[in-house]
This record gives structure tokens, sequence and C-alpha cells, in this order.
């Protein structure tokens, strides 16, 4: 599909799932859409994600903000419906599997678990709440778990995931700039939009919004990813997603995340690391990295086999957490949208994001008579 020169035009800025996402839903609008990134592919961020979508907030998140999460709910249940039916699809990278949640208190203790617990009953399809989840998934009884439940989770293999995406866009007639975009926005809008015949401008660049969209609230927090070999070989094929939450009653790293990625590989998590930017790391060199991997074996007994991938054993990513959630909204007085500040949940709210930065653009073209 080529795009039309009467189309109206956008700018949107990023290459992770956010942008790819965002240019795809507005191409399938009828916008004439531009990509423009310094990273592409496998340099962004979106490829270390472990992509299992969950209902807000995350296990490796640390929002709270009731107002937050509903906002946050809206655009995960709209994402569940389109994940759900690209996994009939398996070029697309993504699948159905069940994920289970484990608690060391009884749910019914925790007002917040609770609550989502009660959330995803009444929404996902799958629910299951039942403690005997632990003995049936073969938990070692010394992790303290006491409670569990369960749902039919979309998984995204992100490699190939992404790859569909900037294929589906460039059909719907996307175009692709590699280039840096530095300084605020603001004072750059009208440049960008004579450079590039725009309309609008979608900010999707993750932890470049602290410059970009002079956001001092915008912060790292380090993830870890480790890839094992899951065909059988040296231990049981892990099947289903596993998953902990992090404590965010203290700053222990006591997250286990273990969850199937494409055929024959597992991926084993995680961390929640404030503030680090540091991405070159090892599992010898780097402690937390080996008490990671340690805690998922313990956790899951039949990992203790488990061999790391030999050519891609680690991903290490900085995740854009903003304490007030996601930054999704017009600029006031520009065309900018703003679309950044997932956190550990890009790939989770990615449609549901996409499809309201497509109605804001709507709204903007309305305002200023373009047709």
């Amino acid at each position: 599909m080529t795009a039309r020169i009467d189309q109206p035009g956008a700018l949107v800025i990023g290459a992770g799932v956010s942008g790819w996402t965002t240019a795809l839903t507005l191409a399938r609008q009828g916008w004439r859409v531009v990509v423009a990134a310094d990273r592409f592919d496998a340099d962004t961020v979106s490829t270390v994600a472990g992509a299992v979508w969950e209902w807000p907030p995350s296990v490796c998140g640390r929002h709270h903000n009731q107002a937050v999460l509903a906002r946050s709910a809206d655009w995960a249940r709209y994402s569940y419906s389109r994940f759900a039916r690209l996994a009939a699809d398996p070029r697309t990278g993504v699948s159905l599997r069940p994920a289970v949640f484990y608690f060391s208190r009884p749910i019914e203790e925790d007002p917040a678990e609770q609550a989502k617990m009660l959330a995803v009953e009444q929404f996902v399809p799958g629910f299951v709440h039942d403690p005997e989840l632990i003995d049936a998934h073969e938990i070692n009884p010394a992790a303290g778990m006491v409670d569990a439940y369960s749902y039919l989770a979309p998984t995204i293999d992100t490699d190939s995931y992404l790859a569909w995406l900037a294929r589906q866009a460039g059909n719907a007639g996307v175009t692709m700039a590699r280039r840096s975009i530095r300084g605020a926005l603001v004072e750059q809008e009208d440049e960008l939009m004579s450079e590039y015949g725009a309309q609008l401008i979608v900010n999707c660049s993750g932890l470049g919004a602290r410059e970009l969209a002079c956001d001092p609230t915008m912060e790292p927090h380090r993830g870890a990813l480790l890839r094992v070999v899951n065909d059988g070989s040296t231990m049981s094929r892990v099947t289903a997603v596993h998953a902990v939450a992090n404590d965010t009653g203290t700053e222990d790293q006591d997250m286990v995340f273990i969850v199937p990625r494409g055929a024959n590989r597992l991926l084993l998590g995680g961390l929640v690391e404030p503030g680090e930017y540091d991405t070159d790391l090892d599992l010898d060199g780097y402690p937390p990295l080996r008490e990671m991997f340690d805690r998922c074996r313990e956790f899951l007994p039949s990992l203790r086999g488990a061999q790391l991938d030999a050519v891609d054993p680690i991903r290490v990513g900085l995740r854009p957490f903003r304490e007030a959630g996601v930054r999704l909204q017009i600029e006031p007085g520009t065309r900018i949208v703003h679309n950044y500040g997932h956190g550990g949940a890009g790939v989770t709210l990615s449609w549901g994001c996409a499809q309201e930065v497509a109605e804001l653009a709507d709204v903007l073209l309305a305002d200023r008579g373009v047709a």
C-alpha cells in the first residue's frame, strides 16, 4: 500500500512496540506515517521485554495509584482482544498459554491483589483461582506459596512480533527514517512538521521523553532476562508462564518470572533496579543475575537442569518508568501527542494506547479544520 500525498501526515518518534503499533494504527485509519528513530529492531528495549499480557499492575511494576491503574486497565483490555486475534496466526509471534500467578499469603488478605484478581476473573478467559495450582505445577514447597490463580494470557515473541509489526506497517504505507531527534519537541514542532509534511507528531520515545517532553519524572528501571534452552533436552519443557510479583514493600529482588518464548526457549527473570543505566551485565560478573537464575530454579525445581542459550544468553534493558503512569495526551497548544511512560507494560498496553492516540489525532485534525 502506498501512502497518498492528500492523506494527513504523522511523524511517530520511537520504534519500540508503542511506536510501531501507533504507526500501524494511524496508517490503517488513513494517515501517511513516518517512523523516526535512532534505533530499530533488536536495538530497542522492546526486544528485551518478557512480553506477557498482564492485567495492571505488571509483576515487575511499581504503579499502585488507582487512577493510573483504572486508565491502564481499559488499554490492557483493548489490547487483549487484539492479541487474542493475532494468536491465530503463528507468523505474528503471539501465542496464548496459561499464566499462573503465585502468592505467599491468601489473596483475600491483600485488598489490592484481590481487586486485581476479581477484575481478571471478570474480563479474562480461562480464569481459575485455586491453591492446588501450586502442587499441580510442582512448585517447590520451600518457596512458601499458599495461593494462586491462572488465566489464558497472550505471550509475545518480541523478535518475531516487532518484525511482523514493521512489515504490517510497511504494507500500510508507513516509511522509516533513521535519525536522532534531540531537544524539546515544542521548540522544534514547526520545523519537524515542515520537514516531514506532517500535521501531527506522536512522541513514543520511551526514556527519550525525559528530553523530548522535558519530563524529569522519567527514570530507568533496569531489567534483565536470562534465556535458557526449552526443548526438553536437559529438563522438562515448560509450557506455562509462572510469576511471583515484586514485593513493593521492600527493595529486595524477589520477583520470579518464567516465560516460554517461541518453540524452544524460556525466559527467566527478573530484576527491577531503579536509576541504573548500565546494560553491559554478565552472569558471572553481576551477582544479582546469578541470584535471579538460582531463584527461578529453586522456585521451579524442574529448571535445575536448565542451560543458557549459548548464542543469546542474557538481555538487559531499561524500562521507561514514570511514577504518574503513562502520559497519553495532547501537549497543550501544539499538534504533539505524547504516548510514553509505560514502564514494564509497553506490550500489554500497546494496542489500547495506539487506539487512543488515533482518536486524539482525529480531534486535532477536526480542531484545525484539516481534511
